[in-house]
């Protein structure tokens, strides 16, 4: 019979909650701030004088192309409607394959766990690793953060999260160190960037260089991350074994725990064949982020092949295990029903940009903001473009949108202070990657946090410090290169 821990006993009920839905204290809080960011937007177009760039047939800006207009503030209701009119936007495409992606995913991955496939494939795994919790740590964070440093992927991985939040909670960790060795390590592992096609490939382009260029430095900034990261990770797993309390999931995850239930040890036949039905549904799945990192031409199509891939073969996988074609969609439709506010909450995210754009007060801000470079050393003038990008960062997640926008009037601008294309490379991926993992406009870290139901304020109590530290690493190595001529 599956062991289980007498100090866990909850409520028979609160474990049908404890992987799927997200808390409505959550909901709330990053849905207050998204709602207060879009209508400071609004109220900022009836301050901020109108004005664009023109653009060629590409979209690339033209840089003395600049012409400032008068204030003329946006409607109240294309603010308010905004949310629900991104759908038709430009981005509107892009958006509802990630939201029918977190819907499918999340159907899946209640399936699974409905199915008994997350326990038995976790307690097999942890039959190897038991007692070795720091290696897996840093093997694991390593994996992550070469995916996103050579390949550019982050939104995919987080297809893994559920998984990994199980497994460092079977291991006696907590939900916190779940997130940290997936959603942190695949976005500081971007961020990081060695080959990323996303920023590094496309920037290159831009600038007429080889991605090859100034490799030695984003080599060794990768390690430096890496290493802090590793740190971070077992200084926080040493603290919530001496003390689980202090663990800031502590509660939460004592039902999750509950819910596991995991067999360990057992040797029951039909417990080995849901067991290998899962580790082909897994192994189907690797393939899919395998294809998708080497083959160039469905790189574009990574969110519908991830999609389609989960989907046929977790109705399979399910299919196999329980064998009531009933039953698996019911399980399907409760996991996905249970993501929908997440679906809200990535059109709120996204409508900031809608706002911006529609007010005509993005390029003004940018415009003054790049203005304020001329004239300046290159130490200040390196430090001026990553506040730049930081900022808008906050209205344009996608890295290569925002290298579309900056580089072709920032480039010009750090030929001349002597700023070399590699050292602009290497300031974008800073600051385009790692605030990923702390703004509340990012929908992948919404998405995270929903899938772990961890509220924005724990998140940001638990990262902070970390946070400040990889700035501060990032200023220090940005002057290190303008120091010695990078």
């Amino acid at each position: 019979m599956a062991r289980t821990n007498p100090q866990l006993s909850v409520k028979k009920e609160k474990k049908e909650e404890a992987f799927a839905g997200i808390s409505l204290r959550s909901f709330l809080t990053v849905v207050l701030v998204l709602c207060s960011i879009l209508l400071l937007c609004g109220v900022l177009s009836y301050v901020i004088p109108q004005g664009s760039y023109e653009r060629d047939a590409q979209g690339v800006i033209l840089p003395e192309s600049y012409r400032q207009g008068e204030v003329v503030g946006i409607s109240p209701w294309r603010v308010l409607t905004a949310p629900v009119r991104v759908f038709a936007s430009e981005d509107g495409i892009t958006i509802i394959m990630i939201s029918l992606f977190l819907l499918i995913m999340s159907g899946v991955f209640q399936l699974l766990e409905a199915t008994g496939g997350v326990k038995i494939f976790i307690s097999r795994i942890m039959e190897k690793l038991r007692g070795k919790s720091g290696p897996v740590i840093c093997i694991t964070v390593l994996l992550f953060m070469l995916f996103g440093s050579f390949f550019g992927m982050f939104e995919e991985l987080v297809t893994l999260l559920p998984i990994m939040v199980v497994f460092m909670l079977s291991m006696g960790m907590d939900t916190m160190m779940g997130l940290g060795t997936c959603l942190l390590a695949a976005c500081f592992g971007f961020s990081a960037a060695i080959t990323n096609p996303f920023s590094v490939g496309l920037a290159s382009q831009y600038m007429n260089v080889s991605p090859a260029d100034g490799l030695w430095l984003r080599l060794l900034f990768f390690l430096l991350i890496y290493v802090s990261l590793c740190i971070f990770l077992l200084l926080y797993m040493r603290k919530i074994r001496r003390s689980p309390k202090h663990s800031l999931t502590y509660e939460e995850d004592l039902i999750k725990r509950s819910a596991l239930e995991l067999p360990v040890g057992e040797k029951d036949p039909a417990q080995q064949r849901i067991f290998r039905i899962y580790c082909g549904f897994f192994a189907v799945q690797g393939l899919a982020l395998l294809a998708i990192a080497s083959i160039r031409a469905i790189s574009g199509l990574a969110i519908p092949i991830l999609a389609a891939s989960f989907l046929l073969s977790g109705l399979l996988a399910g299919k196999l295990v329980c064998g009531k074609l009933g039953e698996v969609l019911k399980q399907l439709w409760k996991g996905a029903s249970a993501m929908l506010p997440a679906v809200l909450m990535i059109a709120l995210a996204s409508s900031v940009k809608l706002v911006m754009t529609e007010s005509g007060i993005l390029d003004p801000i940018m415009h003054k903001a790049l203005t304020i470079l001329e004239g300046k050393s290159p130490f200040l003038a390196i430090l001026l473009i990553y506040a730049l990008i930081l900022f808008l960062q906050l209205f344009i997640g996608s890295a290569s949108a925002k290298i579309v926008l900056v580089m072709p009037i920032v480039m010009p601008i750090a030929t001349a202070l002597g700023i070399s294309p590699s050292l602009v490379i290497l300031t974008y991926c800073m600051a385009d990657g790692f605030s990923d993992a702390i703004i509340p406009t990012n929908p992948v870290l919404l998405i995270g946090l929903s899938m772990a139901n961890v509220s924005y304020g724990k998140w940001v109590k638990w990262t902070w410090k970390l946070q400040l530290l990889v700035f501060a690493l990032t200023v220090l190595i940005l002057l290190f290169g303008v120091s010695v001529g990078y």
